[in-house]
This record gives structure tokens, C-alpha cells and sequence, in this order.
């Protein structure tokens, strides 16, 4: 049981298998809300015990359906703010929009920032999240953010699996550095996909940068979304000589055709976290779920304890 100052754990709908994981690795009850629809659709949010002088911690991804989720979430932070909490830090495991994060077109939205302007005007003092598709989305905050990885879970679960002879792939530019820090985590050379989207949700491999010739392949990546991108990718690592394709991503939100795709995928195995669940009529064997929960629980103790975040990586 957590004995110090006044914490308290709330949990929104969008991940409640999370945020129990959350208050059992910090040995806090989960605070008590009741969310309610009305009959119009609007959403109802009540309270139910003091939070006044409170550090309260709100665990809710911005995922599917994330216009519901993010809704339900600012509603509970107005009536945390209005109950006299003491701050409230914003735990968003999955950040939904966060790849419209700039103008591609003329007069395109920049969505995330538009977030980031909803959650400060509705009382956040701090932001929590983990592997953002795009890390300058922290610069749209004029509030601290924390920006967790999922890379050491992932690295340690490929670890124990004691795969030999192995590559870390990325599966377009964008993602290198990302694909970088893992292989550097197993002590292994990486490669990248060359890849062109002519539009959302649309990839077309290019070419493959890197030796993946008799190699047993691991290709990660932050979203798996319509999972094309992962499929058209082991497909052609195995095109080009790849003993076997392992993938692995933070966020499986799996939307569309995903699900079809991936079960006729020649993928060995999908490993994921649970930062936005994975239903049951979308679960297969070769996907291998593994919990943030022990991370993002230790963060909310350091920041909540005013001790470094970062040092959770070393």
C-alpha cells in the first residue's frame, strides 16, 4: 500500500484493465467515478469522494472511439478541477490525433496541438504519455510533459527469446531512431524499408536498406493501425531472403482491415502492449500482448514524489 502524500488514481472507460494494473503495482485504490449517458448521448461524470488537496493522476487513452474518449476525459478533469484538486496530471497511454501533427496540404488542421489546447484549458498540469508517433508534440505544451517508451519491455521480451542471427528493421524512414534504440538494446544491426504512402492508410515498399538475407527479422514500429504497412513489409523482407518476420508495436489499434490482414500475414509473431486494449474478436494467436502497467506505475510514484523520470530508462 502506497504511504505517501495525498495520491489518488482515477481511471476514464477507454482502458479499465490498465488502470487497475496501474493501482495494484502503486497500492492505491482506484478513485470512485461513475460515467453515465444521457439520452441525447451527452456524457455525465460523477465523483464519488473527496479529492480536495489531492494529486490526481487520470489514466485514459485518447483511442477508439476517441472522440468519446477524449470527451469523457476532459469532463473528468473539469470535475476534479471544480473539486478543489490539488493538480492534475494527464495519463493518456495511446495520444489519438497525434499524426496530425503538422500541415501536409493547405488547409489541413493541426490536430494535435488542438489537444494539447484541450487538455490545458481543462486543468491539466501535466501530461503523461508513451511513444508519441511524433515527439515534437511536447513542444505544444507549455506544461510539463513526460514522454515514456516502451522500448525496454519490448527489448526484454525479444531478449528472453534468445533469437540468433536476428535484424531490426524499420519499416519507413521516420521510424529509424526508434528502430535504432531497440537494436541498440539487443546489440543488433538494424535496416529500413524505403517506403512511399501516396495517401492515408496507403503504403507502397520501395526498396529494403540493409542485409535481412537468412536473418530472422524484427520489425517495429509505434502504431500498427490497418496493419498494411507491417504486411506489405514482411512480405518483402521475405522477398528478399528473411528467415522469419517478427513484428512489434506500442500501439495496436488495429482499425479496418487490420485483423484480416495480419491472420494471413507471414508474420511468426505480433508482439503489443496494452496501452489501448485488444478486444477479444481482435485477438489471435500470434498476437503476444505485454503490460505498460509496472512502467507507468512507477512513473506516476517518481513524479508524484517530485524524483526523476528519466531515470526509469538508464
Amino acid at each position: 500500500m502506497y504511504r505517501g502524500r495525498k495520491l489518488k488514481i482515477f481511471s476514464g472507460t477507454a482502458n479499465l484493465g490498465l488502470s487497475e494494473e496501474i493501482v495494484e503495482h502503486v497500492g492505491v485504490p482506484l478513485g470512485i467515478t461513475e460515467v453515465k449517458r444521457f439520452s441525447d448521448g451527452e456524457i455525465a461524470i460523477y465523483i464519488g469522494e473527496s479529492v480536495r488537496g489531492a494529486d490526481i493522476f487520470i489514466v485514459q487513452p485518447i483511442s477508439c472511439p476517441a472522440n468519446e474518449n477524449l470527451m469523457e476525459l476532459l469532463i473528468m478533469m473539469d470535475a476534479l478541477k471544480r473539486a478543489s484538486a490539488k493538480s492534475i496530471n494527464t495519463v493518456l497511454p495511446y495520444y489519438g490525433y497525434a499524426r496530425q501533427d503538422r500541415k501536409t496540404r493547405a488547409r489541413d488542421p493541426i490536430t494535435a496541438k488542438l489537444i494539447a489546447d484541450l487538455l490545458t484549458a481543462a486543468g491539466a498540469n501535466r501530461v503523461i504519455t508513451m511513444d508519441l508517433h511524433a515527439g515534437q508534440i511536447q513542444g505544444f505544451y507549455n506544461i510539463p510533459v513526460d514522454h515514456l517508451t516502451s522500448l525496454p519491455i519490448l527489448a526484454k521480451y525479444f531478449e528472453e527469446k534468445g533469437l540468433t542471427d536476428a535484424v531490426v528493421v524499420s519499416p519507413d524512414m521516420g521510424g529509424v531512431t526508434r528502430a535504432r534504440e531497440l537494436a541498440e538494446r539487443l546489440h543488433l544491426r538494424i535496416a529500413i524499408i524505403d517506403k512511399r504512402r501516396p495517401e492515408p492508410n496507403v503504403a507502397q515498399v520501395m526498396h529494403i536498406i540493409g542485409q535481412v538475407k537468412g536473418k530472422t527479422v524484427i520489425m517495429v514500429d509505434d502504431i500498427i493501425d490497418t496493419a498494411g504497412t507491417v504486411v506489405l513489409g514482411a512480405e518483402a523482407l521475405l522477398d528478399q531472403g528473411a528467415k522469419e518476420v517478427y513484428a512489434c508495436c506500442t500501439h495496436p489499434v488495429l482499425s479496418g482491415p487490420a485483423i484480416k490482414r495480419l491472420a494471413d500475414a507471414p508474420i511468426k509473431e505480433l508482439v503489443v502492449t496494452n496501452t489501448i486494449p485488444v478486444p477479444p474478436e481482435k485477438q489471435l494467436d500470434k498476437i503476444r500482448v505485454l503490460s505498460v502497467a509496472p512502467l507507468m506505475g512507477d512513473a506516476i510514484i517518481r513524479i508524484h514524489e517530485e524524483l526523476s523520470v528519466s531515470k526509469l530508462f538508464d
